[in-house]
């Protein structure tokens, strides 16, 4: 409040004497707590200045609050006259809010007067019904799962807002009355009785009171739902339990529709599922619609089925695939047999030769003892025969009984008679056999076989020798005739009634290397075939002897089969394959390697060849010199390979030549004529440019240059033979090199042995004692092909890469720098030699020296003991570099 006065009297200052205030503040007002927005909490209004300048637009307004609040806001009423009023953007509670605040109400006018008063606003406390907790205060769903047992369902809370340290008991009530529920005064729901939802109840609404001890109350409603759960069995509703089907359905075909109904379906996603829990082969069910289906073949007349056409089987119904409820129930299927096997015969031709003075009344056949019907029940299982028929048979067989099958011979038979002598004393009878029930089938299988044959044959005598009708026989057949082609025919004849069948066979000719026949004649009717082609050019000419018998007799005549040429025969090459390499700029025109095709054909002229080149002529670098007319012709390089313009990138080609034998055929003759086609294949490589490698290989702190040629193309053969074979030879050599260079090792270290074991010096002496390296180096008559410099000594050496030789280059005296420096040690050494202890042994690790040899021999000429003891003798050395002393060895190599 002092802040206020003060920044009053600021403004009072500020003001310079001007009347402009507020009137009726400051002040105190009163506000119900839960007022609602827009609620009228004091009116004032504004005395303008001297010059009556109006209000600013916005003002009055409040500028703060304490505590801080936006629950009150200024209305404007008129030019003058304003009002505080409720906003309703925070709720004024007596109980849980603010009950002061101090409004600052500011105004200023038009030219700058102000003034500011505080408004003092209290809440006063109301008396307030009490209030549902949550979303119960704007009803509530709940759920109670069916078959659930009766008693505690839910708890009813609410608060009064008066009652702040919630002391006072609130009462509950049940207003709507049901039999299902209740309620205590506490606020527990309750229920009374059990639910079933497929009883029909599966929903209550329920209206709950709540009253504090003034009386004042509230309401809210309860919609319980029953949830339905699947306790409920499925329920079959197809009556049918015995079903009749015929045999022979086919697959596929429906005979039951079992249907069944879940009570538990509403509310759930619910779908049956069927089954046949019986083993069987027969039926199929279609596990979501129920339906039954035949599977397999009904055969009514075969297998189990014959003896128990009964099927019996359990169908089940779950209301889901796992767990849930189920049923099953029993049906009965029961196949009834049909007519749907015709009549058949164990066999349907019959040959019967009769002797022509037979007598009437004779026996011929018995059809019944062949014949039968398959069905399994009667009369579908029984047949009977029809009456014989045929040419000549009328008069002569018939069946006694009639249908009985027993046919008999009623007529005369005599070869004499005039009226066997016109049917040919042979006779064709057929019979039918079919069902005595509809529909009267005749056969299951193809037509004809339904007809039963009988061939009745009299007996004749031979009286003439059996003919050809041409003394000799003379065909034309064209050497591309394919197999079984017809080259002509050949018939024999016997003038004896009747004249008996006639066998024809090749008794000789006709046989090739390959094959033992090359012609078939057919038996019956003397027509001469094909077995395999023939072939002009090998044998154009065939001579056959066919022979003809009637099993009575025998003859034979001569068939000449001439080969009619034809262009058959594709050309052929030498070489077939081949494989070229050619450089990469050989020039145009050139005969590639001198390379020439030499072609032959059997039944074509030289002059007839024609050469083309397919697939693989890229960008047709190659042809055939000349390409047409001739049977021999050279490989032409014809244009030039541009690797670096990009325009050529494939250095292997692979190339299929086509020879074919129609030079000298017009386009029309091409078009009608025979054309004969062979082929060639060649590999060429194309050979790129010698490069030149030069491979550096590092090594620490010195440098090996080598330097090879490349003479061969990588996709030559003979490199890769040639690369294992001196791989090989180097690692021999690598190998000897090694053992020479062992024994080296051997001949000239010290070797420990139990001779030694005595100190070569006193116990103290070894610290001054300088340890001295005299050089000897090997002369080895190798090719030096490298150079490097010693780290150690700065001199030029040169290297063998391959052998490790290393040798000085130039003269001795390059080293006179570090000779000079160790010649007192090597004459040191020498005195020692003298005295017969000899050097100490030397203990440094090998280094960068010049070579492997040199450095064993490094390792102390003159210092090695022979057998006896003695020093030994430096005899094979050069006297050059006898007292010559090795430089000190470097740290760490």
């Amino acid at each position: 409040m002092q802040e206020a006065a003060l920044l009053l009297f600021l403004l009072g200052a500020m003001s310079a004497g001007e009347a402009l205030h507020l009137i009726r503040l400051p002040a105190t007002s009163n506000v119900a707590e839960n007022s609602s927005p827009g609620t009228s909490v004091h009116k004032f209004s504004v005395n303008l200045s001297a010059s009556l300048s109006p209000v600013m637009p916005g003002f009055p307004l409040i500028i703060n609050t304490s505590p801080l609040t936006e629950a009150f806001n200024v209305n404007c009423l008129s030019g003058t006259e304003f009002e505080v009023v409720t906003t309703g953007k925070e709720q004024l509670d007596f109980e849980t809010g603010p009950n002061v605040f101090d409004l600052q109400i500011y105004v200023k006018d038009d030219v700058g007067v102000t003034d500011l008063q505080i408004l003092t606003v209290q809440v006063t406390d109301v008396n307030e019904p009490p209030q549902f907790l949550g979303n119960l205060a704007k009803g509530l769903d709940l759920y109670i799962v069916e078959g659930a047992n009766p008693g505690f369902s839910y708890q009813v809370e609410a608060f009064d807002p008066e009652d702040t340290s919630q002391n006072i008991p609130l009462s509950y009530f049940l207003i709507s009355p049901s039999k299902s529920f209740g309620m205590s005064a506490n606020g527990t729901l309750f229920s009374t009785t059990g639910f079933d939802f497929e009883a029909g109840h599966n929903s209550y609404h329920l209206t709950v009171e709540v009253r504090d001890s003034q009386g004042l109350r509230a309401s809210t409603w309860l919609r319980v739902n029953i949830v339905n759960i699947n306790d409920e069995i499925p329920r079959f509703t197809s009556p049918t339990r015995m079903y009749v089907i015929p045999e022979e359905l086919g697959p596929g075909t429906i005979v039951a529709n079992i249907t069944a109904e879940d009570p538990d379906s509403e509310g759930l996603t619910s779908f049956l599922l069927y089954s046949i829990t019986t083993v069987n082969s027969y039926f199929m069910i279609n596990q979501l619609t129920g339906t039954i289906q035949v599977a397999h073949r009904l055969d009514r007349d075969a297998g189990e089925l014959r003896q128990n056409p009964a099927i019996s089987l359990e169908v089940l119904v779950k209301d889901r695939p796992v767990g849930g409820q189920e049923n099953r129930m029993q049906i009965t299927f029961l196949v009834k047999d049909i007519n749907d096997n015709p009549a058949t015969c164990t066999k349907f031709t019959f040959s019967i030769v009769v002797p022509e003075r037979a007598a009437k009344g004779t026996l011929l056949l018995d059809l019944d003892t062949v014949c039968f019907d398959d069905d399994s029940e009667a009369p579908n299982s029984q047949c009977n025969f029809t009456e014989p028929s045929g040419v000549g048979s009328r008069r002569r067989f018939s069946q006694d009984p009639a249908g009985s099958g027993k046919m008999v011979l009623i007529g005369d038979l005599d070869y004499e008679n005039p009226s066997n002598l016109a049917a040919g004393n042979k006779y064709s009878v057929t019979i039918q056999v079919q069902d005595v029930a509809p529909p009267y089938y005749k056969s299951k299988y193809p037509f004809d076989l339904y007809n039963i044959y009988i061939y009745v044959l009299t007996s004749p005598e031979n009286e003439f020798p059996l003919v050809f009708d041409q003394p000799s026989y003379v065909f034309d057949v064209s050497e591309i005739s394919p197999a079984r082609a017809r080259i002509g025919q050949v018939q024999a004849a016997d003038k004896d009634f009747p004249q008996s069948s006639t066998v024809y066979s090749i008794s000789t000719g006709g046989a090739s290397p390959q094959y033992p026949s090359i012609f078939w004649i057919n038996p019956q009717t003397g027509e001469l075939q094909l077995v395999t082609k023939v072939d002009y050019e090998t044998t154009p000419t065939y001579i056959l002897s066919i022979q003809a018998t009637n099993h009575e007799d025998t003859s034979s005549v001569t068939v000449t089969v001439n080969v009619l040429e034809e262009n058959d025969e594709k050309p052929i090459c030498i070489p077939n394959s081949y494989f070229l390499a050619i450089p990469v700029d050989l020039k145009v025109g050139t005969n590639i390697q001198n390379f020439k095709l030499m072609c032959t054909d059997r039944d074509s002229s030289p002059r007839s060849f024609r050469y083309s080149i397919g697939p693989g002529n890229v960008n047709g670098h190659f042809t055939f010199s000349p390409n047409a007319g001739s049977n021999i012709t050279h490989l032409v390089l014809a244009t030039r390979f541009d690797y670096p313009g990009g325009l050529d990138k494939t250095w292997d080609y692979k190339l299929l030549v086509y020879i074919t034998d129609d030079n000298l055929l017009s386009g029309r003759k091409k078009a009608e004529a025979l054309v004969e086609t062979g082929t060639v294949t060649l590999s060429i490589s194309v050979i790129p440019h010698p490069t030149t490698i030069v491979i550096t290989t590092p090594r620490p702190r010195i440098t090996y240059q080598i330097r090879r040629k490349n003479v061969y193309s990588p996709s030559a053969w003979y490199v890769p033979f040639v690369i294992t074979l001196g791989s090989t030879l180097l690692l021999v050599l690598l190998v000897a090199l090694i053992i020479q260079l062992a024994k080296a090792i051997h001949r000239h270290c010290p070797c420990k042995t139990g001779k030694h074991k005595k100190p070569l010096v006193k116990k103290g002496e070894m610290k001054s004692t300088k340890r001295e390296v005299v050089v000897q180096t090997i002369q080895m008559s190798t090719v030096f092909d490298g150079e490097a410099t010693d780290p150690v000594t700065g001199a030029k050496y040169e290297f063998n890469s391959r052998t490790g030789a290393r040798k000085w280059k130039g003269s001795l005296m390059q080293m006179s720098n570090w000779k000079e420096s160790s010649r007192q040690g090597a004459a040191a050494s020498s005195a020692v030699s003298a005295g017969g202890t000899g050097p100490p042994r030397s203990t440094d690790k090998e280094g960068d020296g010049l070579s492997g040899q040199a450095q064993a021999a490094d390792a102390g000429p003159g210092s090695r003991n022979d057998d006896d003891g003695k020093p030994g003798t430096p005899k094979n050395r050069d006297p050059a570099l006898k007292s010559r002393a090795s430089p000190k060895p470097h740290p760490g190599k």
